[in-house]
């Protein structure tokens, strides 16, 4: 996955989507269930992070003409969404395989 620039980008959307979801699905309930807001602080700011890492390699890949502006605005609209970086996997590792057969020609 790290080989290539979109496998980069695929590798920062799986981590940047699973610390989404412990946000989500554990820090949160944790928070407002169980009333202990520090584990909303360290997952956030751990997301946040994450998030950045994921906008910089995005920012990278569209600039360079890895990705179209369309795609670059799938990749980062997906980013927002609960599981919007699984959903579109597929498609950039159709798009990794086109740019791997293209650059082997």
């Amino acid at each position: 996955m790290f080989k290539t620039p979109i496998g980069r980008l695929r590798l920062a959307g799986m981590i940047e989507a699973v610390s989404f979801l412990a946000l989500l699905f554990i820090a949160m309930p944790k928070k407002y269930i169980g009333g202990d807001p520090s584990w909303v602080r360290a997952c956030g700011m751990a997301h946040g992070l994450l998030f950045l890492i994921f906008c910089c390699v995005l920012m990278d890949l569209s600039s360079n003409g890895v990705l179209t502006r369309r795609q670059g605005a799938m990749a980062f609209v997906a980013s927002l969404i609960p599981f919007g970086p699984f959903l579109i996997d597929r498609r950039l590792k159709a798009l990794e395989g086109e740019a791997s057969s293209t650059a082997a020609d």
